[in-house]
């Protein structure tokens, strides 16, 4: 191929920049048949970019959401399990990367992923409202020696306990330890990592939250006694498991239909089976994105509000038990018994 040829390393000249909707099923196909964990859904929080050179696509990487749990890298930034929920927006995994077939050459890998760093903080904050702190990726050492990731100035933090994740959460025995590799965008990410204001991580609401299975099935009772608005022609799902899984996806972080759909589709079957979703051909499908446009349009918004009202009364205190304590011993307080006054102070 004499384009390739003519490679000699203006890597310059390479570009990245996001995969445009259209483009959305040949990066898939492409992931599909070079990359060796095949294509990736694009769930919540993603974003797809593809490097170029002289308009031929060179590579394709993929960042979504950062990995629930990762002992390294929470150790790394100082969290326990409570400090860290709700501030995993704040970090991205670069699930896929995939430098395409003839185009193996000397710093293509590195060079991408340094352009890719230099827009990804201001995309992510046009695209989804928030910033990122911090970028992290998991390379298997049975495969790879990561040095792409060291080349580009990434962190090598140790390998992970080897658990994956499964349809009902994670795998009761572990597999294949990986290297964990964070690369910061930020200086001293940790201490912002473990900021308690969320105004100062320019976070706002609460926290999300992360559904349990009672959650799932709760939440299309609540839309229950909601008349449908639509036609009877035509109905695939009923309204209330394409509202229940509405909320379930906005209660999970997700904003704008788009959004929400897309988390739909990454549920597995037993989270769809407890949203009651449609069963067809053996297998639970969830609703487009245009029935949940469909349907959010069409139903009263103070309708939508009391029926969340109703589980939030029922599930809305199980989010998060954390207390925070202090104590004090009075100077010159002395009780009847002739002890010192203690003082104890506690915040839910």
């Amino acid at each position: 191929m004499e384009t390739i040829k003519s490679f000699n390393s203006p890597l310059a000249s390479i570009q990245v920049r996001p995969i445009q909707r259209s483009e959305e099923a040949r990066y898939q196909a492409l992931m599909a048949a070079h990359h060796y964990l095949g294509a990736v859904p694009k769930i919540g929080e993603t974003l797809w970019y593809v490097a170029t050179w002289q308009d031929q696509w060179v590579a394709l990487i993929s960042l979504s959401g950062a990995a629930w749990k990762c002992a390294v890298r929470d150790r790394w930034i100082g969290w326990d399990f409570r400090s860290q929920y709700g501030r995993l927006r704040l970090i991205a995994n670069n699930s896929r990367f995939l430098i395409l077939p003839d185009w193996h050459r000397p710093n293509v890998g590195s060079r991408v992923l340094s352009l890719v760093e230099r827009r990804i903080v201001s995309d992510w904050q046009a695209r989804f409202g928030h910033p990122l702190f911090l970028l992290e990726t998991f390379v298997d050492p049975q495969r790879f020696y990561g040095g792409v990731y060291r080349a580009a100035n990434w962190m090598e933090l140790g390998l992970t306990q080897g658990y994956r994740r499964t349809s009902n959460g994670y795998s009761a025995t572990p597999t294949a330890s990986k290297r964990v590799f964070v690369r910061p965008l930020i200086r001293a990410p940790q201490a912002h990592l473990t900021h308690p204001d969320f105004a100062h991580l320019q976070l706002t609401g609460d926290p999300n939250r992360m559904l349990n299975a009672e959650e799932m099935r709760a939440l299309p009772l609540c839309f229950s006694e909601i008349k449908d608005p639509r036609r009877p022609q035509g109905r695939r799902h009923r309204l209330s498991v394409v509202l229940g899984i509405a909320a379930g996806a906005t209660l999970c972080g997700m904003s704008g239909y788009k959004a929400m759909a897309d988390w739909a589709q990454g549920l597995g079957q037993p989270a769809r089976e407890r949203f009651g979703c449609r069963r067809e051909n053996k297998q639970y499908v969830v609703p487009s994105e245009f029935v949940i446009r469909d349907c959010l349009v069409r139903v009263e918004p103070d309708t939508l509000d009391r029926a969340l009202r109703l589980w939030s009364e029922s599930w809305g205190e199980t989010a998060d038990s954390a207390l925070a304590m202090d104590g004090k011993t009075m100077k010159n307080a002395i009780d009847a018994n002739g002890e010192q006054t203690h003082i104890l102070s506690v915040v839910v």
